[in-house]
């Protein structure tokens, strides 16, 4: 038997990638012919980090279902619903915005399990807490945070961590070969 990841990504384990085939024949029908549906949701929470107003970090989250059949939830880094598109303050991590993790989160279904979340950037410390008891079952990201605890909590929590940046630069509609 043969492992096949559709995206060719190997560390994406989510049960939509991988498939097990006989050969490495007929690993081949599973070679991609447009961007998979995975960096679909990526660019998605790309074009939600625009819209943040936070000045030091633009950070997307798209949040669906387990199949990937729909979005349940989307997030972007800001201030409350009400209050000036602005920070709070000028100092790196004190700037009073919310995450976009956390905007994301506080929309989703709570009892629907093994959400899968796309964020622009690795989480901190606090949001990867908050997906593991939002019950993420997979986390996808474009870029790392520059503190990389987050990641190491959520393999502590028992969630898939990837680092998405396979097909950044692919046409939506070419293949890399």
């Amino acid at each position: 038997m043969v492992t096949v990841f559709k995206d060719l990504v190997p560390e994406n384990t989510h049960p939509l990638n991988v498939v097990e085939v006989a050969s490495e024949k007929e690993a081949v029908a599973y070679r991609p012919k447009r961007i998979p549906l995975f960096e679909v949701y990526m660019r998605m929470a790309e074009e939600l980090a625009g819209r943040s107003t936070c000045r030091r970090l633009s950070v997307g989250t798209v949040i669906t279902d387990p199949g990937l059949e729909n979005v349940v939830a989307i997030g972007y880094n800001g201030n409350a619903r009400g209050f000036p598109n602005d920070c709070d303050s000028p100092t790196p991590g004190a700037c009073g915005c919310i995450h976009s993790e956390m905007n994301a989160l506080v929309k989703a279904p709570g009892r629907l399990p093994e959400k899968v979340a796309f964020v622009t950037a690795s989480p901190c410390v606090m949001c990867a807490k908050l997906m593991i008891q939002a019950r993420v079952s997979h986390l996808f990201y474009r870029a790392a945070y520059r503190d990389l605890s987050g990641l190491e909590v959520l393999a502590t929590g028992g969630v898939v961590a990837v680092r998405y940046d396979r097909w950044k630069d692919e046409s939506a509609s070419g293949s890399s070969g």
